[in-house]
């Protein structure tokens, strides 16, 4: 894809690859630091044992985007299982879209080639996780199809809640 001088390339990470590498860390760093990340740099321990973590894990994956040869964004993602289906799902567990290259389709384009990688892993759905004062990421989230989970309405919709270990 291009358009105004931006020249989009999609691409699975290879782990194994040290440009990927760095970008992923590079592009997961400044999420980090951004409130919608938290506001706070990765720790040394994350940057140091996050290459080999990724490696030995079969269930993780990520997509990356680059305008020429700069990293502009990040999907990762982690294989679970449905029990209800018996099959495997997908979490988006982090989108990452460079602030010079924000709505642009980047995060959209990453969004459909992990829909694509689901799919050949023969997963049944792709769940994610928003910020609720994240409005851009909600509406594109929509837009690609995503929406509140919930199996009885009169249940109301599924909370994402964590316990820190």
């Amino acid at each position: 894809m291009k358009t105004d001088g931006i020249a989009l390339t999609i691409c699975p990470a290879d782990y194994g690859n040290p440009t990927h590498m760095q970008a992923v860390l590079a592009l997961l760093d400044a999420y980090a630091r951004d409130p919608a990340g938290g506001g706070q740099p990765l720790s040394d321990y994350a940057l140091t044992h996050l290459p080999q973590a990724l490696r030995e894990r079969p269930t993780v994956f990520s997509v990356l985007a680059f305008d020429h040869d700069v990293p502009v964004g990040l999907v990762n993602c982690v294989e679970g299982f449905s029990s209800f289906a018996s099959r495997p799902l997908v979490n988006v567990h982090d989108v990452v879209v460079a602030t010079s290259h924000r709505g642009q389709g980047v995060a959209a384009r990453m969004l459909r080639q992990v829909e694509d990688m689901a799919r050949a892993r023969g997963a049944c759905k792709l769940t994610l996780e928003v910020l609720s004062g994240n409005a851009p990421a909600t509406r594109l989230y929509r837009q690609l199809g995503f929406e509140n989970y919930q199996l009885d309405p009169a249940m109301g919709h599924a909370l994402f809640m964590h316990k820190a270990l």
